[in-house]
């Protein structure tokens, strides 16, 4: 697919809430990247993963409560991402751009590799947010269907069934499978990534030797085969249940619209800000727990208008957002309650499931 275009028109809405945006931090005079709570969970993260996976190699511990650790890294993985590796590979973590990279590398300590997320998750997904073979973040075929520019198979009407367990492997395919076959085609989805420097395929090669090695060699050589395998699949389902679900509440739901540009101009019928809020929903925005721990993720809106916005500062710009979108009558879709968002995330996975 050649390069998608997207409208001109209607430029206004946006240039008005960026004013909004701007007068917010003006008028409280702080900035727009992290701060010390940011850096707090920071290390929380950092320090509930090492403790969890030390306390497995090092102390005589009951099998179930190895167990238990494991699952703990895995969620820890998941948070780690959510609210470090985000907001560094977007640069808003910090103001300091040797430090937002310093954090974004945190996904390859959890096995993934950064250069390649940022043009899987930055480019592709944030420019060209649910359009069929542009985004691969909707790209789950053929074991789902998430749209109807995908074929129907027969088993797609069980995937609200088998669908939210199915995430579980999300980690073990982006770490084992699709890293690597992104790397190797040099692209992600349809969408060409920059070419990679010698210090890139070295690190590339390098993180993800050092991750196996301290995930799965090290362990098998202290505990066996079998209990390393237990004990990883544990972790990476944890891990991946938890990034497939956030990820897929924000995007493949009943509310959001998957358009395609028009075949011979490959025009967007919309802008791209208006594109974004078509295509992307919030959840649970009150809920602060749900914030916390999802990096701001439940605030999906303001995240893709705004990424180089640290999501401390979403709660605030998601009630200058909505009220501009009140105002013109451009719907803004949000979800009340993370359940609820489930809830309509698996009745969509029906529907289009079946038709």
């Amino acid at each position: 697919m050649s390069q998608i275009i997207f409208s001109k028109k209607n430029k206004a809405f946006f240039e008005e809430v960026k004013e909004k945006v701007e007068d917010y931090f003006s008028s409280k005079r702080i900035g727009k990247t992290g701060d010390s709570k940011l850096y707090l969970k920071s290390i929380l993260c950092l320090a509930l993963t090492f403790t969890s996976y030390l306390m497995i190699m090092l102390l005589p511990l009951a099998g179930w409560i190895s167990l238990l650790l494991c699952a703990v890294i895995g969620f820890s993985f998941a948070g780690m991402g959510f609210n470090v590796m985000h907001d560094g590979a977007h640069g808003s973590y910090s103001k300091r751009k040797w430090l937002n990279e310093l954090v974004s590398y945190s996904l390859n300590l959890m096995g993934g590799n950064v250069f390649i997320w940022k043009h899987k998750h930055n480019l592709a997904h944030h420019n060209f947010t649910n359009i069929e073979g542009m985004d691969d973040d909707i790209d789950i075929k053929p074991w789902m269907r998430t749209n109807r520019n995908q074929p129907r198979r027969w088993f797609h009407r069980y995937q609200h069934i088998y669908g939210l367990p199915l995430y579980g492997i999300t980690y073990i395919n982006w770490v084992f499978i699709n890293d690597f076959k992104n790397y190797f085609a040099k692209k992600v989805a349809n969408t060409p990534f920059q070419k990679m420097n010698f210090k890139e395929h070295l690190i590339f090669w390098v993180s993800k030797v050092l991750h196996i090695a301290l995930i799965l060699v090290l362990p098998i050589l202290k505990f066996g085969l079998l209990k390393t395998l237990l004990g990883f699949g544990v972790m990476a389902f944890c891990c991946g249940f938890t990034l497939g679900t956030i990820f897929q509440l924000a995007h493949v739901i009943d509310e959001t619209d998957f358009p395609l540009p028009e075949e011979e101009s490959n025009q967007m019928e919309q802008n791209w800000v208006l594109h974004q809020i078509a295509t992307t929903v919030n959840f649970a925005p009150e809920n602060r727990v749900i914030f916390w721990l999802t990096g701001g993720l439940n605030f999906q809106i303001v995240h893709h208008l705004f990424p180089k916005v640290s999501h401390i500062h979403y709660p605030a710009i998601n009630k200058l957002i909505r009220e501009s979108c009140i105002a013109r009558n451009i719907k803004y879709k949000e979800y009340p309650t993370f359940f609820g968002a489930v809830r309509a995330h698996v009745n969509y996975l029906k529907m289009i499931g079946a038709n």
